[in-house]
């Protein structure tokens, strides 16, 4: 996820580490495909904030998780782009809407392993935000696909693979959001690095951990994460979409299918499965639908603005909307962590060119020009 550049508050980071967490606690696991794409871990620190009460709110910096594009992305696709490079890929193939900052995410760090990106899209609702990933992608170099709805994207995504096929490219399938049992593996990792930090006193072991909640990667590998290193912390996904929004057992499905990859390369890690019990889904800050802002979202994100944090209308906006609440309702169990999932990247300032809205397809362009979703 992608927004603005803002100045941030002063963070203490460690020096990048070659290796995730995860890896470092079972070192057999680094036989699974990956290429290294992050610099970990990513610092954690106090949020102040007007009217929170002193260590009621901490903030875990997934913003610095990559100079090229932070935000929650780099750490999946360490995974999923390890597994396709080990197939030869050449062309990625992957599907969002229109502002996507995952389809953003994978064309660029696929550039960097010499993979070209197709991304298909679909319309969400048009802001100033959308219009920015959009000259992005284009000027980081994404093939962009219009298809009209996500069944028509399917059949879009189909079409591509086999073009593609037939090429010789080798394309590989990156899931929506780059959710996958692999791709998951990279927030397992975060929960052992949050727990690296409790233990070295960086922060209090948190009560609740509060992430978006879109395609579901990040809250199914986190919790399994959390669990596996040993805190009792409580995750919570803010519901941001509904265009097939996950369930609570899709959540456990997700969870218990990254930790059978685990177990299968390293049967010393414990079999901690996860029941749909195990989630909590904050449905409050959706609003309209996907990709609608909220009032209570613009608010939030005005307060971490006045914080030193750049989010954005779509997820973390809304997200940090449901940490306010929680903690100004009073019934707050303990210190709050908000999983900043946001890039403070700036992606055109890194691209080749100036694109322009002329550069985009003609679907597209119609799209912004009458502000269809």
């Amino acid at each position: 996820m992608q927004a603005g550049p803002t100045a941030a508050p002063a963070v203490t980071r460690a020096s990048a580490r070659p290796e995730p967490a995860l890896l470092r606690r079972h070192p057999a696991l680094a036989a699974l495909p990956r290429v290294a794409l992050t610099e970990l871990p990513t610092p954690v620190a106090p949020l102040v904030c007007d009217a929170i009460p002193s260590g009621a709110l901490y903030v875990k910096r997934d913003d610095c998780t990559s100079p090229l594009y932070g935000g929650n992305k780099a750490r999946k696709l360490e995974f999923v782009l390890g597994a396709a490079r080990a197939r030869g890929a050449r062309r990625l193939v992957t599907t969002g809407g229109i502002g996507t900052h995952h389809g953003l995410a994978t064309t660029i760090f696929g550039a960097t392993l010499g993979m070209r990106t197709t991304v298909v899209v679909v319309p969400q609702p048009i802001t100033p935000h959308v219009r920015v990933q959009l000259l992005a992608l284009v000027a980081h170099g994404a093939e962009l696909v219009p298809a009209g709805n996500v069944a028509a994207a399917a059949a879009q995504v189909v079409r591509v693979l086999a073009i593609a096929t037939l090429r010789g490219e080798r394309p590989a399938l990156v899931p929506t959001g780059g959710s996958s049992a692999a791709g998951d593996v990279g927030f397992v990792s975060a929960g052992f690095e949050l727990a690296e930090q409790v233990a070295a006193g960086l922060v209090p072991e948190p009560a609740e951990i509060y992430v978006p909640l879109g395609s579901g990667g990040t809250l199914a590998g986190l919790a399994l994460g959390i669990r596996l290193a040993g805190l009792r912390s409580r995750v919570v996904g803010v519901l941001v979409t509904d265009i097939l929004p996950p369930s609570a057992a899709r959540l456990a499905r997700m969870a218990n299918a990254t930790l059978a990859l685990l177990r299968r390369a390293d049967p010393t890690i414990p079999d901690a499965r996860l029941a749909p019990a195990d989630f909590a889904i904050d449905r409050a800050e959706l609003g309209p639908g996907y990709g609608t802002p909220t009032r209570a979202g613009e608010a939030a994100a005005a307060r971490a603005r006045d914080a030193g944090l750049a989010l954005e209308p779509t997820y973390t906006a809304k997200c940090f909307a449901a940490v306010l609440a929680r903690i100004e309702s009073g019934s707050a169990p303990g210190p709050l962590l908000f999983w900043n999932t946001v890039s403070s990247v700036d992606p055109l300032r890194s691209a080749r060119g100036h694109p322009s809205e002329a550069d985009l397809p003609p679907a597209i362009r119609r799209w912004l020009a009458t502000g269809t979703t």
